[in-house]
């Protein structure tokens, strides 16, 4: 078996009495599409922060492609593309210009290599253009260009999608297949939940600690308790109320125009039924769902 190009183990970071990165553990093999996952604060954004070097541990340690991510940190770098949630962009250069000046910070000066780049993210026939008319669709991708340039073996990308809309995020993660498929590791962060399902392993977070990490449809088996229901009915709020109250309900959302409750009961419907009829609601539509990774989120939150 390979070696892993990344292994953490108990890697520890405070400001102050503030613990932004508790004691997590993990590794991630060649090849990989890893997701991190978790609110805004919850320690995402320093955890690559320190496995790139740019932040030094309170404790623990990390290896990146065999380097000491902080001792080692040039060679780490060196090898690695970064892609951060505000990434600078120089709004008064060209798309090509943009790169051409990245790539030599990483020594790059093959103009050859250059286009390949661009072709890569689909930006050829924009690379006149000038920065600040791109849309946000299309600055990501300059700003991926530029964190693949030197052909890094190892990619982070810290929230990418953000701020982009859904059709540009497809697009973006399509883009990421294709680079893990020509041997590209990647550990993404994300607080989509939706997103985090496209990878072969998640590690979830909360408080700067690490709840679990593992693909998503084993994390759903082993930590969805319960059976999924999507629940439509008419007063809502009463449907909520009567709803928390109920023999075996483990928990119960606004889910859009309806709740969605992960109920443990042998008869989960008779009995999702029986407490809404009981509460004076009606009931116009109660169908089995899927368990998500935002479910299982909430229920390692409640732990």
């Amino acid at each position: 078996m390979p070696e892993p190009v990344v292994v953490v183990e108990n890697l520890t970071r405070k400001f102050g009495d503030f613990v932004a990165v508790d004691h997590i553990s993990f590794t991630v093999q060649p090849g990989e599409i890893v997701g991190y996952l978790g609110p805004n604060g919850s320690g995402k954004t320093t955890t690559i922060r320190m496995l790139l070097g740019l932040l030094k541990p309170t404790a623990g340690h990390a290896l990146v492609l065999g380097f000491d991510s902080f001792r080692q940190s040039e060679q780490v770098r060196a090898r690695c593309g970064y892609m951060s949630q505000k990434f600078a962009l120089y709004d008064d250069l060209t798309v090509i210009e943009n790169l051409t000046f990245y790539g030599g910070v990483y020594g790059v000066t093959d103009k050859t290599l250059i286009a390949e780049t661009l072709a890569r993210v689909g930006l050829s026939r924009h690379e006149r253009e000038m920065t600040r008319s791109l849309s946000a669709g299309w600055r990501q991708r300059l700003a991926l260009s530029i964190a693949l340039v030197h052909r890094p073996k190892l990619l982070f990308l810290d929230e990418p999608t953000s701020g982009v809309d859904p059709t540009a995020r497809r697009k973006f993660w399509d883009l990421i297949y294709g680079l893990a498929a020509e041997g590209v590791t990647v550990l993404v962060t994300t607080h989509y939940m939706d997103e985090a399902e496209y990878c072969e392993r998640v590690g979830i977070m909360r408080d700067g600690k690490l709840l679990a990490l593992d693909q998503p449809a084993r994390l759903k088996q082993e930590t969805i308790s319960g059976e999924v229901w999507e629940v439509h009915a008419q007063p809502l709020e009463r449907a909520l109320q009567a709803l928390e109250r109920a023999e075996g309900v483990a928990h119960v959302g606004l889910a859009g125009d309806h709740l969605r409750v992960v109920v443990q009961h042998p008869q989960a419907e008779a009995a999702l039924r029986w407490a809404l009829q009981a509460a004076g609601v009606t009931v116009a539509l109660l169908t089995p769902g899927e368990a998500t990774l935002e479910d299982v989120f909430l229920a390692l939150a409640r732990n």
